[in-house]
C-alpha cells in the first residue's frame, strides 16, 4: 500500500512531468475511480488549465491548476506514471491526462480502492482533508508529543490512525517502532517523555531515508527487509520476530528489542 514516501514520489512525478504544462485532454477510461464528479465535469473543469506546483498531505496528493484542484488518493495499488501520449495504454490505466509537449500523465490503479476527487476551491480541499491529522513529515516534536499523549489506544494504532498523524502506514509504523525499541501494543498515552522524543527522532530519520528511496526500503538492516522471510529474524539481535494483528493490520516486532516494559 502506498505510504507517505511513495506519495511523495508521486508528487515528484507530477511536478517533473506536468508542472507548467497545459492539460490538453482528459481521457477517463474507468469512471469507477472518480468520486463526486463524473467524466464530463472532470474534463470541463480541467481541460485548458495548467498544472501548478503539487502538494502532498499525508497520503493525499493535491494537483493545483490555479482554479480547481485535482485531489488523488492511491489506496492500495494506485500510482502516477509519466509517459508520452503515443505510449501503449496499459490495462490498469484509469485516467489519462494528455499535456502540452506530447507528455501524458496516467493514474494507474489495479484495485480501485480510492481514486480522484475534484475540489473547486479551498473549502472543498479542506472538506476532503478535514479528518487528517498533521503530516508526519512536517509535524514538529511538540505537536507530535501532544497528539500521541492524548490517545487511549495502542501505540501502533495511534501511529497509523490518519486522524492522529497523516501518512504513516503499516510498514512505516512497524519500522519506526522497532527502531525506537517500543512494542506496538504499548498504550500511547503511557509513554515517558524520553520515549516520545526517541519515537519522534526515529520517525523523522526513517521518513527522510524512505522519502529519498521513494518507498520503505526492504534493506537487510531494516525490519522491513525481513518481515516477509519464511523464518523472520531481527536484523539487530537475531531473535525470531513475532507476528500478530492489530486493528486488522499484520504487525511484526522483536520481543527482545521491543520488550514489554
Amino acid at each position: 500500500m502506498p505510504e507517505l514516501p511513495d506519495v511523495e514520489g508521486f508528487r515528484q512525478v507530477l511536478e517533473s512531468c506536468a508542472k507548467g504544462r497545459v492539460i490538453r485532454s482528459v481521457d477517463v477510461r474507468d469512471a469507477g475511480v472518480l468520486h463526486g464528479v463524473d467524466a464530463r465535469r472532470l474534463r470541463d473543469a480541467l481541460e485548458g488549465r495548467r498544472f501548478g506546483t503539487p502538494e502532498r498531505h499525508g497520503k493525499w496528493l493535491l494537483a493545483r491548476t490555479g482554479g480547481p484542484t485535482l485531489v488523488l488518493h492511491f489506496g492500495m495499488t494506485g500510482r502516477l506514471v509519466c509517459g508520452r501520449s503515443d505510449d501503449p495504454v496499459e490495462t490498469h490505466d484509469r485516467v489519462l491526462f494528455t499535456l502540452g509537449g506530447g507528455r501524458q500523465l496516467r493514474f494507474r490503479d489495479q484495485r480501485k480502492l480510492q481514486g480522484l476527487w475534484l475540489a473547486h476551491d479551498e473549502t472543498d480541499v479542506d472538506r476532503l482533508l478535514e479528518r487528517q491529522g498533521p503530516d508526519a513529515l512536517a509535524v514538529d516534536r511538540e505537536e507530535f508529543e501532544a497528539v500521541l499523549s492524548s490517545r487511549r489506544g495502542a501505540l501502533k494504532t495511534a501511529l497509523t490512525d490518519q486522524s492522529v498523524l497523516a501518512g504513516l502506514g503499516n510498514l512505516l509504523a512497524d519500522e519506526i517502532l522497532w527502531r525506537a525499541r517500543l512494542r506496538p501494543d504499548r498504550p500511547a498515552r503511557d509513554l515517558a517523555r524520553t520515549d516520545r522524543r526517541r519515537l519522534y527522532s526515529e520517525m523523522r530519520r526513517t521518513l527522510r531515508t524512505s522519502v529519498s528511496a521513494g518507498c520503505v526500503p526492504p534493506r537487510d538492516s531494516w525490519l522491513t527487509g525481513h518481515r516477509d522471510d519464511r523464518d523472520p529474524r531481527c536484523p539487530r539481535c537475531g531473535t525470531g520476530l513475532h507476528r500478530s494483528r492489530m486493528a486488522g493490520r499484520g504487525t511484526v516486532w522483536c520481543p527482545r528489542c521491543q520488550p514489554d516494559d
